[in-house]
């Protein structure tokens, strides 16, 4: 067992991307691969946090027809025709503006993901399993979005 002493790196930094589509799932892994490479993080860990509320991180399997069946189940749970009194703008009095676009959809389903991963870093590696891979989940798209990356751990030697 990889024991971790004090922690000598650290690194804060915000990746931009572009989402093209309303739900997508961006495969982040060689971006974050090529930050834990960059840092000379042998043993540590990664946080990967979406810094907007219709967006979210998850780790799963970069497989074409599973990631057009999770795109289906977000819309059968939230679907984007469906009412939602967020999109009501005259009935809102927090955080509105009125050239918003109607995404109560998307914030709902935010509520089923999770806005961050944190993943652990072993020899110079992320520790991800066989097919696991990290992507953003775009709700809200197209849009500019950024992810904050905190990075941690001990240098390699």
């Amino acid at each position: 067992m990889e024991t971790l002493g004090r922690p000598s790196v650290f690194r804060l930094t915000t990746i931009g991307l572009d989402s093209r589509q309303p739900t997508e799932f961006i495969d982040l892994t060689d971006e974050i691969e090529a930050l834990v490479t960059e840092a000379g993080i042998r043993t540590g860990l990664v946080n990967i946090q979406s810094l907007h509320t219709t967006t979210a991180i998850v780790v799963d399997e970069h497989e074409p027809l599973l990631l057009t069946d999770m795109t289906a189940l977000l819309e059968r749970l939230a679907p984007q025709t469906a009412t939602y009194r967020h999109d009501m703008i005259g009935l809102r009095s927090v955080n509105c503006a009125l050239t918003e676009r109607p995404n109560g959809h998307s914030h709902c389903r935010t509520l089923l993901l999770n806005p961050s991963v944190c993943l652990n870093i072993a020899g110079g590696r992320l520790s991800l399993g066989r097919w696991q891979r990290v992507f953003l989940a775009e709700l809200d798209g197209p849009r500019h979005r950024e992810l904050s990356v905190l990075l941690m751990g001990e240098e390699r030697e």
